[in-house]
């Protein structure tokens, strides 16, 4: 079973399997800085990931061969991620001296008073965040588990699909760690800021808020494109994959902009708004510094500046590749179209450098 957060130097593939597509990213580093060496999108058959659970293994194996093939990378090896909703975390604190190995099997004796599923169900894994705040002898310790099927379906996929999975991460720290590449793009390199990334992805919208670069707020809410792309299919008498062409390429009779594109656009930012709200009820913080976009439906033109205005708080389309170098076979175009949808497997793709 690959860990969750196993540290690897090699170079690794990021796999985000989305409900609508596998995104491939593959990176290089000089120095300080990345390089885009492959990237590819291909699209899923309908309902073969529901609500980011793994329905059709065949199905999304045989698009991870298709995404690899079209991205022209020979790396075999890759990190994937399950959905935060998937995964149960817990900080513990332990004894700073313990080895890594008597950390190992006093988690195995422990964990089952943190997880309340049998322990033979579940994949689990830790990491050591550093020294405790409540006790200078301990260490905070984040301890990970997962039902041992998530995981284990997205191995298969990836495996069918000619890759072997040696890190499984969750999308939340991928989207943390992709982050970092968006701070250097704002102003204080978003150091001591609180930053809302906003993912709409085709079914499902996740808040997470970050704080000094950290995520301190996740939640997962049913919306996304796959709305508009109904919309566009009902009005216009097209079939779902037609319908999903046409915003995608254009096309559309004149009134598709005042009549279908306008509302979806309210929509959204209706959505971002009532997600930050949730976040503020729940937590001491009443505003946030930044909004990012993310996910497919970010790359609509002048949602970002329609956000901006609603809610009166900056907001930018997020691009993880803005500052990096591309490699000959990748098109500068289309990533710059899918940069704000490529956010997990860019922080997948990362692992290669931990």
């Amino acid at each position: 079973m690959p860990p969750l957060f196993r540290k690897k130097s090699q170079p690794l593939l990021g796999i985000d399997i989305s409900s609508t597509a596998v995104k491939l990213i593959e990176l290089s580093s000089s120095g300080s800085r990345y390089r885009v060496e492959s990237y590819a999108v291909e699209p899923l058959p309908p309902n073969s990931v529901v609500e980011k659970n793994i329905t059709d293994v065949q199905a999304v194996g045989e698009a991870v061969s298709r995404v690899v093939k079209r991205s022209g990378t020979r790396v075999k090896n890759c990190a994937v991620a399950v959905a935060g909703s998937a995964v149960i975390t817990k900080v513990i604190q332990m004894t700073a001296s313990l080895s890594e190995e008597e950390m190992e099997s006093q988690i195995e004796v422990e964990a089952d008073q943190y997880i309340p599923y049998p322990l033979e169900e579940v994949s689990l894994d830790f990491e050591v965040l550093g020294s405790s705040a409540k006790n200078p002898d301990t260490v905070d310790v984040l301890l990970a588990a997962s039902r041992s099927e998530n995981v284990e379906m997205r191995v298969d996929a990836v495996a069918m699909g000619g890759l072997a999975s040696k890190v499984v991460d969750v999308e939340a720290y991928a989207m943390e760690r992709a982050f970092r590449l968006i701070a250097e793009q704002m102003p204080d390199r978003g150091l001591d800021k609180t930053v809302a990334v906003v993912d709409v992805g085709a079914t499902m919208t996740t808040l997470s808020v970050l704080h000094d670069q950290k995520i301190i707020y996740t939640r997962e809410q049913i919306f996304g494109g796959k709305q508009l792309t109904e919309e566009i299919q009902r009005r216009y008498g097209l079939s779902f994959e037609e319908a999903g062409l046409a915003k995608k390429q254009g096309g559309l009779p004149d009134d598709y902009v005042p009549e279908v594109l306008e509302p979806f656009k309210e929509a959204m930012a209706q959505q971002v708004s009532r997600s930050l709200q949730f976040f503020f009820s729940s937590s001491q913080y009443n505003d946030v510094d930044y909004i990012v976009l993310a996910g497919g439906s970010a790359s609509i033109e002048g949602i970002a500046n329609l956000i901006q205005d609603k809610l009166g708080t900056p907001s930018m389309n997020a691009n993880p590749f803005a500052d990096m170098t591309l490699s000959s076979r990748v098109n500068a175009q289309a990533l710059r179209n899918d940069a704000p949808a490529l956010m997990i497997a860019c922080g997948l793709a990362m692992r290669s450098f931990d």
